[in-house]
């Protein structure tokens, strides 16, 4: 199972059907709170210009600070096709156990947000290698393509069928391998109270997500697709024509 092992959900399921209650996710999957504490190592307001001019954009996109955050949308139209996508990447280097924290703001759907995490050439090398394939958006490079990464597909809005039934998904790439999926909180635009607050916890194979401290997914990476990925960079896809504002970017060692 994605969360739980099998012994785990067995006795879970059986203190709710006893009409008991469920125990604090955190704790029963990882014994550890990772949710909270370490050393904050990276901060970002996203608040002005100057707080993304290191980062390094793949595809079109207009980059702007009207409400003192980070709001992005494509420049191509959706009509481009996968052409119109892009990844903005964030120019640092993080190790290999993080906890990641943003804030996230829908303004504009149909669309779909991607947060990638542990990202390298396949063979060890910075993804801005000069000797590794151009990207530009384009989502077969980055899932099949000539880096390794884990990626978190959240606000999946972009097709009938991801609006119908919303989930995040997580899978671990070169290969485009899908590895966990959780139920997806946050509601449509019109119906969103933001901001939804977003935090991404990768420690030694152990990859879990929450949306406002809620928990959507816990994974541990059992080596099947590939050695569990380490150290590397984080960066933001969006599909068109989403709209979508970020802040408050913070990074702990853990």
């Amino acid at each position: 199972m994605n969360t739980f092992d099998r012994k785990t959900y067995l006795r879970l399921m059986g203190s709710f059907l006893a009409g008991g209650f469920l125990p604090d996710f955190r704790k029963e999957a990882s014994n550890l709170d990772l949710f909270s504490g370490g050393e904050l190592i990276y901060q970002n307001p996203f608040s002005k210009e100057r707080d993304t001019e290191d980062f390094r954009l793949e595809g079109q996109a207009y980059i702007r600070f009207p409400n003192r955050r980070l709001q992005m949308e494509n420049k191509l139209p959706a009509s481009e096709g996968k052409r119109a996508n892009f990844v903005y990447w964030c120019p640092k280097d993080f190790p290999k156990n993080i906890r990641v924290e943003w804030e996230f703001y829908p303004l504009r759907e149909p669309g779909l947000c991607v947060f990638f995490f542990g990202a390298k050439g396949i063979n060890g090398e910075s993804i801005f290698d000069s000797s590794l394939q151009q990207r530009e958006g384009i989502y077969p490079r980055y899932h099949s393509g000539d880096i390794n990464t884990y990626h978190l597909s959240y606000f999946r809005r972009k097709h009938k069928s991801e609006r119908g039934f919303q989930t995040c998904n997580l899978r671990k790439s070169k290969g485009f391998h899908m590895v966990a999926q959780g139920a997806d909180p946050i509601p449509s635009v019109a119906d969103s109270i933001a901001p939804y607050k977003l935090k991404l916890v990768k420690h030694d194979g152990v990859i879990a997500f929450s949306i406002n401290d809620l928990i959507v997914l816990e994974w541990q990476d059992d080596k099947a697709h590939g050695k569990i990925l380490t150290d590397g960079k984080i960066g933001f896809r969006q599909m068109a024509p989403l709209i979508a504002e970020y802040s408050n970017l913070n990074v702990f060692r853990i």
